[in-house]
């Protein structure tokens, strides 16, 4: 059996992704004939079709999707070693996630700050911690900015700096007690992210199993429409600092102390192979300078 190329894997990621030929041609600056040979190629040396064709579309079958993690990591590697030691090799692009917390309340600062000439030719997509983290093992990112606790075992997970979550209640709330005790809390309508948000997460793991019974839960999908709804006196909420400084000190929300503070750590988590890249390594250095 021949060897199976880089080109091979590249034009099979590329496919597996857009699934569509023409698509993966212009990414690839190819011919479609030649990404079209490639692929064939590939299916003749593995004995065995890795796509379904449908529409007009290619869809990866079972074959395929035991390939694709494979294949990105091979490539993956091959970026690392040219990285490392090929003279002259430029530290190429970077492919970033964050959640909404940081991409909305820290990345513009970071953006301005000395990692400037890091990030500003990296392309960046924002999500919640769970989504990153499948974007990581799939390849599709090479670094992610998480706030969340889990973090799947085969990521490579660095600790970043702390985030304090808050208690948020409308600004004509009547309470005026110090701290507020779980029965209280018992008793509140919750304004909250989704689940699998890092936000969220917070509340299932350290309050809801404190709370005699959880009243009304409205579910929300961005930090913003999470604080103009506790503002409009929808409900309380739990939120990043971050995320509330701003209707804090504008008076549009108040805080309330909770029973007991709370703090949640912020990550840097890649694949293991991936931490090797240039870019990828002198970014983590750079954030981990930027703590402040």
């Amino acid at each position: 059996m021949a060897e199976i190329s880089l080109k091979q894997l590249k034009a099979f990621c590329s496919v597996a992704a857009s699934g569509n030929l023409g698509i993966s041609a212009e990414q690839l600056f190819l011919t479609r004939g030649a990404v079209s040979q490639a692929i064939k190629g590939l299916e003749e040396q593995l004995q065995t079709e890795l796509f379904e064709r449908r529409q007009q579309r290619l869809y990866l079958n079972r074959q395929g999707q035991l390939l694709r993690p494979l294949a990105q990591q091979m490539l993956a590697q091959h970026q690392s070693i040219l990285g490392l030691f090929v003279s002259g090799e430029s530290m190429g692009e970077l492919r970033l996630g964050a959640s909404h917390t940081i991409g909305n309340y820290l990345l513009p600062n970071l953006l301005a700050s000395s990692l400037s000439p890091l990030l500003s030719q990296a392309r960046i997509s924002l999500g919640n911690s769970t989504q990153l983290q499948q974007q990581l093992l799939d390849y599709e990112l090479d670094l992610a900015l998480v706030e969340s606790e889990n973090i799947a075992p085969s990521l490579t997970r660095l600790l970043w700096r702390q985030d304090e979550m808050v208690l948020i209640v409308p600004p004509n709330s009547d309470w005026v007690a110090e701290t507020i005790d779980w029965d209280v809390l018992s008793r509140q309508r919750w304004v909250l992210r989704e689940r699998h948000s890092g936000s969220r997460e917070q509340f299932d793991y350290h309050l809801a199993p404190k709370l005699t019974t959880v009243a009304a839960v409205t579910e929300l999908g961005s930090l913003e429409a999470v604080v103009r709804s506790v503002m409009a006196g929808v409900g309380v909420s739990l939120v990043s600092r971050l995320a509330c400084e701003q209707a804090l000190q504008q008076g549009w929300v108040r805080q309330q102390p909770l029973p007991q503070p709370l703090h949640r750590r912020l990550s840097l988590v890649c694949q293991p192979g991936s931490a090797a890249l240039p870019v990828v390594k002198a970014t983590i250095e750079a954030l981990q300078c930027l703590t402040d």
